[in-house]
Formats: structure tokens, sequence, C-alpha cells
């Protein structure tokens, strides 16, 4: 299976323990974002378009520890931007480890062949790298020729030194089911730990804004993947019900706090994909999030969203409370043939709110008053004492 037997035990633990004591909202993956800066501009990415004093930042060593010390989820997955930009890599991915925690570490792969001897194969430790189909598709994907071999010479190399790999495979409008299941056949014969999928996100500030799915076209799209998948024995690092909803078979809603995101801004509101604003810490998030304000059917910019970061939780959640529905749908696999679940209206959804300027603005600010140079300490100056005529003879 993609998940390792203990992984799924102790995850599955925690779940549990989160329904017994009633906890409404809990995180089940941390989304941990160190930097935004990447080695690649790719044209469906919309995490990339700050200034370049913002995709300077970078969140220490400390910060991100203490990030999974406040949220306490059992997985955590590190992304960007590109992670091995940053030199404190090493070090934040083994001290998540130490914690016992199960860490996939995200990657373009162009620096992994460069950066591997930092880091050592570990049963907590996952490279998760970034492959939006074969040659021709993620080199497109990517805007950059040549960057689908040199992920896959990576991918090679760190399995034969002993790593777990996944690829996370993001597809846009125009996929081709076929192309996209000898692709996924393809990367198995690679010996490829395990696949994680989703549509592609409409960031607003993505440049390509034309290959974005909407819900009925990504329904389309994966029920005629996994149609093609029969038998087939694809390892997939997600809920067998997460695959479910994307063939159009549960109508579920999204869970933001799920998978939260901490990055150089602070804690995203609401989500990892959505930027709205933002807390100073997570129990500040938890607390004063308006979370009803958010998902398909209650926010303009999440009408057509079904990406596993708000999602993937959902279904973790519902195989608790239906422990033979996943049964059923991981033995048997999605349902390809009977009428799809009725959709979310889309009535009542309340206007996008466009924000992104305002958070760089008051992000700027707060670093222009960084580097303002603190002002010298004033010195009263004390008068000196009149002259006495006795001084002055």
């Amino acid at each position: 299976m993609a998940v390792p037997i203990m992984q799924a035990v102790r995850v599955g633990a925690y779940v549990v323990k989160q329904h017994v004591t009633r906890r409404k909202r809990y995180p089940l993956v941390l989304m941990l974002e160190p930097l935004f800066r990447c080695n690649l501009a790719c044209a469906g990415c919309g995490k990339i378009d700050y200034p370049a004093q913002i995709l300077n930042q970078r969140m220490t060593l400390q910060e991100c520890l203490d990030a999974d010390t406040e949220a306490g989820a059992p997985v955590i997955a590190v992304a960007g931007g590109e992670p091995l930009l940053h030199k404190e890599m090493p070090d934040i991915i083994r001290g998540l480890i130490a914690r016992k925690k199960y860490v996939y570490l995200c990657t373009n792969a162009l620096l992994l062949e460069k950066k591997m001897d930092d880091y050592e194969p570990n049963p907590f430790f996952s490279w998760d790298v970034h492959l939006d189909g074969d040659p021709a598709m993620h080199d497109a994907s990517v805007c950059q020729d040549g960057v689908y071999e040199r992920a896959v010479a990576a991918i090679k190399k760190a399995k034969a030194r002993g790593f777990r790999v996944s690829i996370n495979c993001t597809l846009f409008d125009g996929a081709d089911p076929k192309r996209v299941a000898a692709f996924f056949d393809e990367v198995m014969a690679m010996g490829v730990d395990g696949i994680m999928t989703a549509p592609g996100y409409a960031y607003e500030r993505a440049p390509d804004q034309e290959h974005f799915l909407n819900r009925h076209k990504t329904k389309q799209l994966f029920r005629d993947i996994f149609r093609l998948g029969k038998g087939k024995k694809w390892r997939f690092t997600q809920s067998p019900l997460f695959l479910n909803f994307l063939a159009g078979n549960e109508q579920y809603h999204c869970t933001p706090w799920g998978k939260p995101l901490r990055n150089v801004f602070g804690w995203q509101r609401p989500c990892y994909l959505l930027g709205e604003g933002y807390a100073k810490s997570f129990e500040e998030l938890m607390a004063d999030t308006d979370w009803d304000a958010y998902g398909t059917g209650n926010y303009e910019k999440c009408a057509d969203c079904m990406v596993h970061s708000g999602y993937e939780s959902t279904a973790v959640m519902d195989a608790v409370r239906r422990p033979w529905h996943i049964a059923k749908v991981a033995l048997f696999g999605p349902e390809t043939e009977k009428p799809m679940a009725p959709e979310i209206s889309l009535a009542n959804q309340r206007p996008a709110e466009y924000v992104f300027t305002q958070h760089v603005d008051a992000k700027m600010a707060e670093l222009a008053a960084r580097k303002k140079p603190a002002a010298p300490p004033r010195v009263n100056k004390v008068a000196a004492p009149a002259e006495t005529a006795d001084a002055a003879d």
C-alpha cells in the first residue's frame, strides 16, 4: 500500500481520538510553507507573485518547530516555493522527524540530486516530487523544458538510496485521460511509492487562467482516468473516499482546518489555497476564523475547488464514521458508471473579495519598519551654571 501500515495506524488512532473526545475541528496535516521563493515559474501557480523582499523571507528552524507544537498534527507537508532553497531545511526535517511526525518534503526535484546527501532515509520521511504527467505534459505545466527528465533521474536516485518517494500530480483542463493513465503506469514502473493527485486550484494570481477545471469537468476527467485504471493497482497516498469524491460520488463539504497552513505571513485563513487573512497563532486561527464563510456554495473563490487540502480531511473523517463504506471503495475502486452525487448549489455564495494587495502592502510595511534604523538615544543637555562675579574677576 502507498501509506505504510504504521503510519496508517498512528494517523487512524489520532483521528479516532479526536472523535471520541468530540473535538469539532482538528488538524490532520500541517501545511508548512517556510518560503515562497521558487526556481520555477509555473503558469498555474499563484504562490510566487510577491515582491522580492517577501520572496526573500524565510521561516526559521524554531518557527517551524513552534508551528508543529501549536498544531499538533500527525503529518506535516513541507511545501513552498521550493523548500530545498531553504538553507535550514535539513535541520527542519530532522527536527520534525525527531518528534515522530510523518514528513513529506514537496519539491520540484531540480535540486534534489545536489541536496540528497543532506538527508537520510527514515520511516517518517518521504520525498514528494511534483510531476504533472508525461514529459510533454509536465514541462508544459512548469514552463521549462527538460524538468521532467531531471525529476525522474532524481526520483530513481532517491529510490536507489532507500528513500520513500511519492509524486504530486496536478491536472488541468485539457488533460487526456489515456495519457494520464499511461503516466500513472509509468511512475508505478519507476517504483514510486504512491501518487497524490488533484485538479489545479484557480489561483487568482496565476498567469494562466484558462486551464483550470470546473467541478463537472474534474469529476468526468477522474472518472475516465479511474475507469482506465481498473485492475492496475495504482497506489495512491490519499484516502479512497477522496478519490471517490474526485470521481463525483461524494457530496463533501470542505474542512479547511484539516490542513492548516503556516507561512511567512503567519497562519493563513482559511486554507492552504486561499489567503484571506492571517492569524498570529494556531489557536487564534481556529477560534476566530469564520469557517462558515468559506467552501463551495458559500464563497465564489471556492466554487470549483476539489483539492485535497480542503477535502482530504473530510474524506478521512467520513471513513471513521462509515468504515464499511471506505472498505468497499478501497476494495472495488471509485465508482465510474453510476450517476454522480448531486452538486452543491452556488445560489447563495457570497462574491469574491480581493485582498492580496492589502496583505502584501501590510507585509512590506512591516519589513520596512524592521529595516528602519533606530533613532539615536536622546541626550538631555544640562545648561552650564552661570559664571559668578567672583569667577569673572
